[in-house]
């Protein structure tokens, strides 16, 4: 009996082109977990990855008998992994365009009366908690926020250290939070 474990990767792929199914399962074994952390780490999602995955070992058992290879058998799966994520990026590019092109029009027109008029008195009461702030802080915070002064630059503009403009703009933050609750800070921070 063979012992797949102490064939080198071209005796496997030797076993495969000859449909040995244990060859290509330890192909598998050995190559599945290496590939889905590159391919992981390019799409930032386990299931995108293992579909990948899955699809390349899909086609490698299918094409088994027409493969030929003038590398290293991992370099040739790194590759054709590598071929699959870009493909799957620009079939997601085109998939994007034509979904952003046949929006509705009416999406556009759905800002209706009622969400304006609720948009507006969410928009008072946090205008109204921000003026409940101490006045430092206030300012702190309308300057980074409203004005977009970065930390230097306010701390340039009230004579203060960027330490104490820092923790000033952690304080008004948390203040807000507590105040207007998570969501509603959510949907601020978006805002400003």
């Amino acid at each position: 009996m063979i012992d797949y474990n102490r064939l080198t990767d071209q005796q496997l792929m030797t076993l495969l082109k000859e449909s040995d199914s244990n060859a290509y399962a330890q192909l598998y074994d050995r190559y599945f977990q290496l590939l889905f952390v590159y391919a992981y780490k390019r799409l930032r999602d386990e299931a995108e990855a293992k579909d990948v995955i899955q699809d390349f070992f899909t086609v490698l058992w299918v094409k088994r008998d027409t493969l030929n290879f003038n590398s290293a058998i991992s370099a040739y799966f790194f590759t054709a992994i590598n071929n699959r994520i870009i493909d799957f990026f620009l079939h997601r590019k085109v998939a994007d365009k034509y979904i952003g092109s046949i929006s509705m029009p009416t999406e556009r027109e759905e800002a209706t009366t009622d969400h304006l008029v609720r948009e507006k008195q969410l928009m008072a009461y946090i205008e109204m908690e921000i003026q409940a702030l101490p006045s430092k802080m206030r300012k702190i915070f309308e300057l980074s926020r409203k004005s977009n002064y970065t930390y230097k630059e306010i701390a340039g503009e009230l004579s203060i250290s960027e330490k104490t403009v820092h923790r000033q703009m952690s304080n008004a933050l948390i203040r807000l939070r507590t105040k207007l609750g998570l969501f509603t800070f959510l949907i601020f921070l978006t805002k400003f």
